[in-house]
């Protein structure tokens, strides 16, 4: 065990708070599976205990080998990883698969394996990394706009075209969290007004192309259009009905909550375990046990923050704003669809969530961050072991 502490480099806080997220997340996941497991036919809960497990697992793994890559390396791999991206993307969105009409291609299949990967999720962490790489690259330059279109802007619309037609909300957080890094990295912000106002024109043509068609992209837009809607009008929708029964959970769950394992809501919720997980939380764990996971994402905020302020480099600080930001912001979106603050959009609650790909994700986004803190803390110690006498005696002999 000290072997395996002594090899764990970065920042010990973000360790400890992703740790503990983790393990609150097992009981949660657990009951909140029963619903799947009597709807699946099993009843089997314990299986999907398991497999929560081993998510996390492959996510703690990934976490430590990426966090043991110098951060240096993620600029040259982000290059290699674009066009990689977009062909999975391509792929993904070629299978054409639809759930109710709608365009639902989201995720690809790995034949070896018989695992289901969500490659949007990779493509979020790997062009924040991309636009990280780009603004460190012309920091302290006078930055043009027309010759930052291709190399900047044309991967980062490449990436939203394909994600978009499928996972509206992902592809509008990926937007919203470039704006944000460039904007930090001192991208002009009369650039940044011209490439907004891009955005929503090609989101406009986008609607008005699919709505003249018949196909899953019109049942697509038509399903994004009644959510806006009737989040606004408080209309009775399958959405609604979501909404209303995790407000229920909440309301129940009162101060102290029923307990572990008494939700009543999880049997009612459809996606109890993954987008509704929060209202699951404080049914059973109540307004404190909410706060508490509130408490941990903001805490999470602060480290992140810290790291990227101590980082050594420009590009260091624009990775980890790069990629932690959206760790946060996405819990805090799916929190505040639990209360209906936000309509509903299918983000999941990282790290407390069951599912693979957002697990695994994350905690690539985990490791990149501890990497740069990890580089932080070796220059430390180079600094310290150089001021020492004794150090610099021994060394001598």
């Amino acid at each position: 065990m000290q072997a395996i502490f002594k090899n764990v480099k970065g920042d010990r806080l973000i360790w400890a708070i992703v740790t503990l997220l983790a393990i609150l997340s097992f009981l949660p996941v657990y009951s909140a599976a029963s619903n799947l497991a009597y709807k699946g036919g099993t009843g089997n809960t314990f299986a999907f205990f398991i497999k929560h497990f081993m998510h996390l697992f492959l996510g703690f793994v990934i976490m430590y080998g990426v966090h043991k890559i110098p951060y240096r390396y993620f600029r040259g791999l982000s290059l290699v990883m674009i066009p990689i991206v977009l062909v999975l993307l391509g792929l993904t969105m070629m299978q054409g698969t639809t759930i109710q009409g709608a365009n639902a291609s989201r995720w690809i299949r790995i034949p070896i394996v018989g695992m289901s990967f969500q490659t949007s999720t990779l493509a979020a962490v790997v062009i924040m990394v991309y636009v990280a790489r780009y603004m460190s690259k012309v920091k302290d330059k006078v930055i043009a706009f027309k010759e930052s279109i291709l190399p900047l802007w044309m991967p980062v619309f490449l990436v939203l075209a394909l994600i978009l037609p499928s996972n509206f909300s992902t592809a509008a957080i990926i937007f919203l969290m470039v704006l944000i890094l460039v904007f930090l990295g001192g991208y002009p912000i009369r650039y940044l007004g011209v490439i907004l106002g891009s955005g929503l024109v090609c989101l406009v043509l986008f609607v008005m192309i699919a709505k003249l068609t018949t196909g899953p992209l019109n049942v697509k837009v038509v399903t994004w259009e009644n959510r806006i809607k009737n989040y606004s009008n408080n209309e009775d929708t399958e959405a609604d009905y979501q909404i209303e029964k995790a407000k229920i959970a909440i309301a129940s769950g009162e101060i102290w909550g029923m307990g572990p394992g008494k939700s009543r809501q999880k049997n009612f919720l459809p996606q109890s375990s993954s987008d509704f997980i929060f209202a699951i939380v404080i049914e059973e764990y109540g307004l404190l046990g909410g706060f508490l996971i509130m408490i941990l994402y903001m805490w999470l905020l602060f480290r992140i923050v810290i790291v990227a302020q101590k980082s050594d480099t420009i590009f260091g600080k624009l990775l980890v704003l790069g990629v932690g930001l959206p760790i946060v912001f996405q819990a805090l979106i799916n929190m505040a669809v639990a209360v209906e603050l936000f309509p509903v959009t299918g983000q999941t609650l990282p790290l407390i969530s069951s599912g693979g790909t957002s697990i695994w994700m994350t905690c690539l986004a985990l490791g990149i961050i501890l990497s740069v803190s990890a580089k932080r803390d070796e220059i430390k110690e180079q600094e310290i072991n150089e001021d020492d006498p004794l150090e610099v005696l021994s060394e001598t002999i």
